[in-house]
């Protein structure tokens, strides 16, 4: 992949990179601001936006949860300085595809619907820390880790 490919962004990251007190703060807003300087679009899914609502009102080993209106003032920030695509039938159906392509199961079918929602809008990279998680898509995806 090339500088300047769009580059899907993991919850994961976002949290780190919000979260002053996270041990990979600094690695995932670094992570953020070198693919920026490389001109490569961020995306995100309404599911990152929801789960990280969720993990964000929730304690973290970093901190005490947030309050719901922090929460919502962070995400509304980030609908503003990211590109934000949403699920739709197709993405279902490649979805399916992929469950059945790469089995797996209970939290697992989140992750296979972020790469689903990848590929249907052509974003090939994933910046995360789970890349353990996405690993049984190598040849679909690339992983990059901050």
């Amino acid at each position: 992949m090339a500088v300047g490919d769009p580059v899907f962004v993991d919850t994961n990251v976002l949290i780190y990179a919000s979260r002053p007190a996270a041990a990979q703060h600094s690695s995932a807003r670094a992570a953020l601001a070198r693919l920026r300087v490389d001109a490569s679009p961020l995306w995100l899914s309404l599911q990152v936006l929801r789960e990280y609502l969720a993990a964000a009102t929730r304690p973290q080993p970093s901190g005490p949860a947030l309050r719901m209106a922090a929460a919502i003032a962070d995400v509304e920030r980030f609908r503003t300085g990211f590109n934000v695509v949403e699920d739709s039938p197709e993405t279902f159906d490649r979805l399916l595809q992929l469950l059945a392509g790469h089995p797996g199961g209970g939290k697992q079918v989140h992750d296979a619907n972020l790469v689903a929602t990848m590929l249907g809008h052509g974003i090939m990279r994933v910046l995360t820390y789970n890349e353990a998680d996405l690993r049984r898509f190598d040849g679909l995806i690339e992983i990059i880790v901050p």
